[in-house]
């Protein structure tokens, strides 16, 4: 009952995945510090100093926290005011053997930062295994329509068809990119390394006797042990804030697309010509029976709208950053990178449950071409009259006489457009009535559409998707199942 007691995010208790809540949970965040110290303390016995074979033993039996160490850890910190000597501590206690050497030389951002590297790191590996999961449902959906012409639109306005699958990978483009910047971001993230209290590395100069070039293979060493190809080669007494801010970056970007995906299709919920999934129970209204509200893609706007706000935390926190360091980053990093990486998780979540579900209505986007596609083919019809020997200025002015009185019936009579109707019943079109239907035909108004579709899914998509890593993710062939 505690549980319900106390606030709770609804980012990890009501949407993230079990994945990413774990990667940011106290639990990885104290394995970690200790995996850190762990790694210190193998670099700095293989440079010479007087670490024993049991201290690393030790340290590498105990890299788990139980209930007892999180207690004990918890009642060091009330007591020292300082979150990472309570849990020096308390790993000494664990590990009696380490207990004078954990930390050895360290500054409380060797753990603190690092950590916060290792955890951006598998964050975007994470976002990275989903994003790519999302490319491939949908790239499925544009393959899939993309010949089925449909209405498009400028200013929400009726224009010139397009098709279904068009449309789709209009949605697509803005996820490559998004997959090229996080991948980026991740594979750009260096290591904070060993570099001291005001990143001069005096404390490890004065450890090892003055000998520089055993500072700098402790630096290499321990960086190589926690899996990164580089260290940030200088650093205050925190890595640069502007990390994050790259970091950040391309989320916030991805946010931006989902958002324009989701908007777009609660517009054509609207419409009636593409849905998201409704499933047998769900209920779309407390008071309203029959509707089917597309509470996913809402879902998938305002948690985007959080994703991209977040950003500027991350910009805000890089500017005032004084000198070698100032505190007042960690609050609000505490705070801001996690709830990022759980929003962009939930996010990717939510938009993959709702590619995999998509319903076309093909007859509903016909009856809506039926209303519109008269007009737009009023210049083809003067062309097809011009070639049977008319004259293009008197078949202009016959066609915009028409196209006024099959206006007034849509727009004042709230009827049908019965332009063609208009059109066959006038004598001055017979020469041309043979061959309405196929003027007519919704599929010679989508251009190269189609064509666009298949090239696009062949030369930008696959290869995108052809990549070890990613191909992993693909053959798990899972669904997206949300909690709520």
């Amino acid at each position: 009952m505690d549980a319900f007691n106390t606030y709770q995010s609804p980012l990890s208790s009501r949407y993230a995945s079990k994945e990413m809540a774990h990667l940011f949970s106290p639990a990885m965040r104290f394995h970690t510090w200790r995996k850190l110290w762990l790694d210190l303390a193998i670099a700095e016995k293989e440079l010479g100093l007087p670490i024993t074979d049991q201290a690393i033993k030790e340290m590498q039996e105990n890299l788990h926290l139980d209930a007892e160490q999180f207690e004990l850890a918890a009642v060091e910190e009330k007591k020292r005011r300082h979150d990472v000597m309570a849990h020096v501590h308390t790993f000494g206690t664990a590990a009696p053997s380490a207990a004078g050497i954990i930390h050895l030389g360290a500054t409380s951002c060797f753990v603190t930062d690092n950590a916060d590297l290792i955890f951006l790191r598998e964050a975007l590996t994470l976002v990275l295994a989903k994003l790519v999961v999302v490319i491939d449902r949908f790239a499925a959906f544009a393959r899939q329509y993309r010949d089925l012409p449909t209405l498009g639109f400028t200013h929400f306005q009726p224009a010139q068809l397009t098709t279904v699958g068009k449309r789709c990978t209009l949605w697509l483009q803005e996820l490559l990119w998004d997959l090229r910047n996080i991948k980026r971001a991740r594979d750009d993230l260096g290591f904070r390394g060993v570099k001291g209290t005001t990143g001069t590395q005096a404390s490890f100069l004065s450890l090892f006797d003055g000998d520089h070039h055993k500072v700098e293979a402790l630096d290499k060493r321990v960086t190589e042990l926690s899996g990164f190809a580089y260290a940030y080669p200088v650093t205050s007494q925190t890595y640069s804030r502007k990390i994050e801010v790259d970091v950040l970056a391309p989320l916030a970007s991805f946010g931006a697309t989902a958002h324009k995906i989701a908007t777009d299709i609660r517009l054509l919920a609207n419409l009636k010509e593409v849905e998201e999934p409704f499933e047998k129970d769900q209920i779309g209204s407390s008071a309203m029976a029959y509707k089917r509200n597309p509470m996913r893609s809402e879902r998938i706007c305002s948690l985007s709208r959080h994703l991209m706000v977040l950003h500027q935390n991350a910009l805000m926190t890089s500017s005032v950053q004084w000198f070698e360091r100032t505190l007042d980053d960690s609050a609000n990093r505490r705070v801001t990178l996690p709830e990022a990486f759980l929003t962009a998780d939930i996010v990717l979540t939510t938009l993959q449950n709702v590619s995999e579900g998509l319903v076309v209505y093909p007859n509903v986007i016909a009856r809506r071409i039926a209303q519109e596609l008269p007009f737009m083919a009023t210049e083809n019809i003067i062309m097809e009259v011009v070639k049977k020997g008319g004259d293009r200025q008197e078949a202009h002015e016959k066609i915009r006489v028409l196209s006024h009185e099959a206006a007034k019936v849509v727009k004042e009579d709230g009827g049908e457009n019965d332009l063609i109707q208009r059109i066959k019943r006038d004598p001055y079109f017979d020469s041309i009535k043979l061959g309405l239907e196929k003027l007519l035909d919704p599929r010679s108004f989508v251009g190269r559409a189609p064509e666009q579709v298949d090239k696009f899914l062949a030369e930008w998509v696959l290869p995108a998707l052809d990549h070890e890593e990613f191909k992993k993710e693909l053959e798990k062939g899972t669904k997206a199942e949300l909690n709520v």
